[in-house]
């Protein structure tokens, strides 16, 4: 099963230093040498993205910075692994390395798989 990982935390100010470079660079290392960690991205400040909308028919475009959030997308992980259970352990190990903020975990469709509604309606 693949899996994304959203990391979203309090935008930082200042880079990460090298220490925590090193502690993330080694975990990814380790990660894709074992096979679980297939892709991993890190975002830049929200001051050099844009959010689009489309509401109702109408598109708005609105730029970086969002100081109106508290948290925002700090990168992501695609992971492959064998369950649920599996790929939370896999987010706490990262967020153990990355610190304070949160990861949202959504399984990925593959074809062929049933969509938990489609299991429910077979039963």
């Amino acid at each position: 099963m693949r899996f994304l990982s959203i990391y979203k935390t309090v935008e930082r100010n200042a880079p990460p230093t090298p220490e925590e470079m090193a502690k993330m660079g080694k975990l990814v290392e380790d990660g894709m040498k074992a096979g679980f960690l297939l892709a991993v991205e890190g975002c830049l400040p929200s001051a050099t993205g844009a959010r689009v909308r489309l509401s109702n028919g109408k598109l708005t475009v609105t730029d970086g910075p969002f100081i109106e959030t508290k948290e925002v997308i700090g990168g992501l992980a695609l992971l492959q692994a064998n369950s649920k259970a599996e790929a939370i352990e896999l987010v706490e190990q990262f967020l153990h390395v990355a610190g304070d903020g949160e990861c949202e975990l959504r399984q990925l469709f593959e074809a062929g798989q049933n969509t938990p509604a489609q299991s429910a309606a077979k039963s």
